[in-house]
């Protein structure tokens, strides 16, 4: 939500009064200092308070200022983006669509030809379910739709969607589950983990390879752990992915696609529904881990 105008406009207008006033007594204390002393020492200690007061109104605009040059480069970054994920697979539709109807093509030609619109239409998909689901991070839950979700189904059902995306053997993500629920709605749970093993494949090695672990940890927590093969996080950027529209480097020139919102659901869902998220290095090894701990029970306690 960008940062709305009244605030930093009242504080300029706070810090102008300030100063005027600060000017004003200044030259009257200039002018009468010589006969009333006490005056200009009344007035001095005002004159002080006021510029302290101006000080603090130049930083705080400063932060607002700074606050709202980030948003603006996010939004930037987020509106190329989006352009970028809306013309590509449309152009390549057109482009297809075109050879179909003005050139005579073979069937395996056709064949590969659908099946590259098929991705494209998966590509336009994507984008509009990510929208989708950034506009619903505003519905606050209804009791009615919160139920005891059963974890592994979910991870099984988010690792066989991603891997027929992207068109890889089920092998490439390995599943360790124990049986668990945690108490949520289901579209949340499903946000969470689809956007987290997406990403996995997305952003993993030249060969994916993705592992998922989900198991109890202590007393009425369920640990879930996305493990990837990729070039791994910086630790100073491991927050930032987090905000939203924010995705690493040039968005001009990424190969990757996306619109910066994926993480942002994620952080959004797993504190709404009282849990946390932490990445991690993988040692000596190159890639990422997300830890994403939330209220739950092993399957067998939650059916008692």
């Amino acid at each position: 939500m960008r940062t709305s105008l009244g605030w930093p406009i009242t504080l300029a207008v706070v810090m102008i009064v300030l100063v005027v006033t600060l000017l004003v007594g200044w030259v009257i204390v200039t002018v009468r200092q010589a006969d009333q002393s006490n005056i200009y020492w009344a007035v001095l200690a005002v004159g002080t308070v006021f510029l302290v007061l101006v000080l603090v109104g130049v930083v705080l605009y400063l932060v607002i200022s700074v606050k709202e040059i980030r948003l603006n480069q996010r939004q930037s970054n987020f509106i190329d983006s989006v352009t970028h994920e809306l013309k590509s697979p449309i152009a390549s539709l057109k482009l297809y669509l075109q050879t179909l109807n003005r050139r005579n093509v073979t069937e395996k030609q056709q064949a590969d030809f659908y099946r590259f619109m098929l991705g494209d239409v998966e590509r336009l998909d994507t984008l509009i379910n990510h929208m989708l689901d950034a506009a619903r991070l505003d519905q606050q839950p209804v009791e009615a739709d919160i139920t005891d979700v059963d974890l592994p189904a979910v991870l099984r059902s988010c690792a066989e969607t991603a891997c027929q995306r992207y068109r890889l053997p089920p092998e490439t993500i390995e599943l360790k589950l124990s049986p668990a629920t945690v108490r949520a709605r289901q579209i949340d749970i499903e946000m969470v983990f689809r956007n987290l093993v997406d990403n996995a494949i997305k952003y993993g090695g030249a060969e994916p390879a993705v592992q998922v672990e989900s198991y109890v940890n202590g007393s009425n927590l369920v640990l879930t752990r996305i493990i990837d093969n990729g070039p791994g996080i910086p630790a100073k950027l491991r927050r930032k992915i987090f905000r939203r529209f924010v995705r690493l480097g040039n968005e001009l020139e990424r190969s990757k696609t996306g619109t910066g919102l994926g993480l942002f659901i994620v952080s959004t869902l797993v504190k709404r529904l009282h849990g946390q998220i932490h990445v991690r290095e993988r040692g000596t090894q190159s890639g990422t881990i997300f830890e994403i701990e939330l209220p739950g029970k092993a399957a067998a306690e939650a059916a008692d």
